[in-house]
């Protein structure tokens, strides 16, 4: 069973206890997700299994989408709604929707943010979210991180009460914490916030509609359809340049052979996608680092 399973992931567990569980139904060893999603958060979560495995860094560093909710008026320790309340100012005036949205429009393109406390980037080999419980505090790391879409989905001209909540959709590179984001949109509009709401509706070119629930696999293994709904590895990764080769060459590719540059190919910098005549997905090949006239294996799938 090779393949990538795309799961619609319920709030409420983390993203590692999603793939034992995918394990444990399927009955499978190798299953990796790509792209951790908070306890809290649902959505897109694309897991890849068997030989799947060996592409989860190509799909983990897709942009992501996701639909949130900001809370102006008080903010929390973890940046989301599941933190203690860290500091409270009642929003004492209305805010426009014209000040929102040239927030937006500032906080889009590249960014720089700090991680939050509450997350597991590791600084001294250790997780700040470990330093966190400790009560320490330490240095974090600054990332530059690219908000390519931010959009306000709220209809409404004036934001009005103590507290104000909106919506929003964001498209971002890998490595954004969209938490950071609502809390940096508040900072700019002059109020502690938190993010309240959040779910990711896509991973790269994987959407929400695509996904299956834990209780969907359920129906599909009892009625022995699970396979059929497995995505496999040469679409995941459409995005990438293709080669297309001969049973000849294929089985010099399994080996892991060294193979000379396809004149089509010889300007590509990204990892090519080495398919047999069927277009399934035999390997990732990248250009000799000393050879420039060859492409050497940089994973064998097949």
């Amino acid at each position: 069973m090779d393949g990538i399973l795309l799961l619609h992931k319920p709030a409420g567990i983390t993203s590692h206890d999603c793939v034992l569980k995918v394990r444990k139904m399927l009955k499978i060893k190798k299953a990796g997700h790509t792209g951790t999603l908070d306890p809290d958060v649902s959505g897109v979560l694309p897991i890849c299994i068997g030989k799947a495995t060996k592409v989860v860094e190509l799909l983990t560093g897709a942009n992501k989408t996701y639909e949130g909710e900001v809370t102006l008026g008080f903010s929390t320790t973890t940046e989301d709604a599941s933190g203690e309340m860290v500091e409270e100012k009642k929003v004492d005036r209305p805010i426009q929707r014209s000040e929102i949205e040239r927030v937006f429009q500032q906080l889009t393109g590249e960014i720089e943010q700090t991680p939050p406390m509450y997350s597991a980037v590791k600084v001294n080999g250790k997780k700040l979210y470990e330093y966190a419980r400790a009560g320490i505090e330490v240095e974090r790391p600054i990332r530059i991180v690219t908000i390519h879409e931010l959009t306000l989905l709220d209809n409404r001209e004036i934001f009005t009460g103590e507290t104000i909540s909106f919506r929003f959709r964001v498209t971002c590179s890998k490595g954004t914490y969209v938490r950071t984001l609502a809390v940096t949109i508040g900072e700019m509009l002059g109020f502690p916030a938190h993010m309240s709401h959040l779910i990711r509706t896509a991973s790269g070119r994987f959407t929400l509609d695509q996904c299956l629930t834990f209780e969907e696999m359920e129906e599909k293994l009892k009625n022995n359809e699970l396979a059929t709904i497995l995505i496999p590895i040469e679409h995941a990764l459409f995005h990438l340049p293709k080669y297309q080769i001969n049973d000849k060459v294929a089985e010099k590719v399994k080996n892991g052979a060294v193979l000379p540059m396809p004149n089509e190919l010889k300007n590509v910098k990204d990892p090519m996608l080495v398919v047999d005549k069927h277009n399934k997905a035999l390997a990732l090949y990248i250009k000799h680092p000393e050879k420039p006239h060859l492409i050497k294996p940089l994973k064998v799938l097949g």
